[in-house]
């Protein structure tokens, strides 16, 4: 009778961990178009990781969104560099590139990330617990990763600007690879302004295909709209995509259902110099998400450690409701 006792009580106490691991809410930081941080104001990116790390027991991941320098050259991926690895070993973090990572002084004229993966590099990045896979071996211009938040496994995919078709094909098999992880999108150009995705049909600017390494015309390279169309929209447990690399306010939200009947929550957040209103290249605005299964939540804040204060405007503090996971 006693061991029968003991056995419900450690079955009763197994289910209410599970519960509890279940219901904890958890937060991920988005640090979107460093680029003027690493060639003007490299204190402010030192603000921005330096928070992240004093706040590490409440954030499991954080993601770096693409143009992390200005201009491609080694004196900002230096700083870039001594930014984000200030997080090694204690918060688990991933990194999307954006046009002004590749090429030539940062023109995107050519798709090379050589500096890229110089200061970042494979064999440091690949040795990382949350470290899953990359598309090409000892580079990091395309890979994912993995971590656990609200009783969930998730997956990080780090796409290059205006991903080709044949990094959208690999992704398309990591996902598949992995039908119990729930699927977060990072790459530098996705979401416009306006609220839609990327598009030409919309008279949109800064689409990846304006750029020299978008005119490749045997890997094609893809846009928002055509990222949602080939890969998105087809998997049900894809549930964000984040970008960044849009000026005009810098932000904008949707929602939409993908084939199989799921939400699919996609956010610009963009605070780099030319941005309206933007001072010191984004004053070192990063987003908070915080996400909440039980209440079924995407809380959204947007905050910079570098001068202590909130953007609280609906465009950079809402709550999206009603979330599937």
């Amino acid at each position: 009778m006693k061991k029968k006792i003991n056995n419900l009580m450690i079955g009763i106490l197994l289910t209410l961990s599970l519960s509890c691991k279940e219901e904890k809410s958890f937060r991920i930081v988005l640090l979107p178009d460093t680029q003027v941080y690493s060639e003007s104001y490299p204190e402010i990116f030192q603000a921005q990781t330096e928070w992240i790390v004093n706040n590490k027991d409440s954030i499991a991941f954080v993601l770096q969104q693409g143009d992390i320098t200005n201009h491609n050259v080694p004196e900002q991926w230096k700083v870039a560099a001594e930014a984000l690895q200030h997080m090694d070993n204690i918060v688990p973090y991933a990194l999307a590139t954006g046009n002004h990572d590749n090429g030539e002084k940062g023109h995107a004229g050519t798709r090379d990330l050589s500096y890229f993966n110089q200061y970042f590099p494979f064999d440091r990045y690949s040795t990382m617990p949350y470290f899953g896979g990359a598309m090409e071996a000892g580079k990091l211009d395309n890979y994912w990763c993995k971590f656990s938040g609200g009783g969930m496994d998730w997956l990080v995919l780090n796409l290059e600007f205006g991903p080709r078709n044949s990094v959208l094909k690999w992704a398309d098999t990591v996902i598949q690879a992995h039908p119990q992880h729930k699927i977060i999108i990072n790459t530098h150009a996705y979401m416009y302004s306006d609220e839609t995705r990327m598009s030409p049909d919309r008279s949109h600017h800064w689409l990846p295909q304006s750029y020299g390494l978008g005119k490749d015309s045997v890997d094609l390279v893809n846009n928002g709209e055509e990222m949602w169309e080939k890969l998105v929209k087809k998997h049900a447990n894809i549930c964000i995509v984040v970008s960044g690399h849009v000026l005009n306010d810098g932000v904008g939200t949707l929602v939409s259902e993908g084939d199989h009947g799921n939400n699919v929550y996609q956010m610009l957040a963009n605070f780099q110099g030319g941005v309206e209103g933007s001072i010191n290249g984004g004053n070192g605005f990063l987003r908070i998400l915080t996400i909440d299964p039980k209440q079924k939540t995407i809380s959204v804040k947007t905050y910079s450690p570098h001068i202590d204060e909130y953007k609280t405007t609906e465009e950079h503090q809402f709550i999206l409701t009603n979330a599937s996971f």
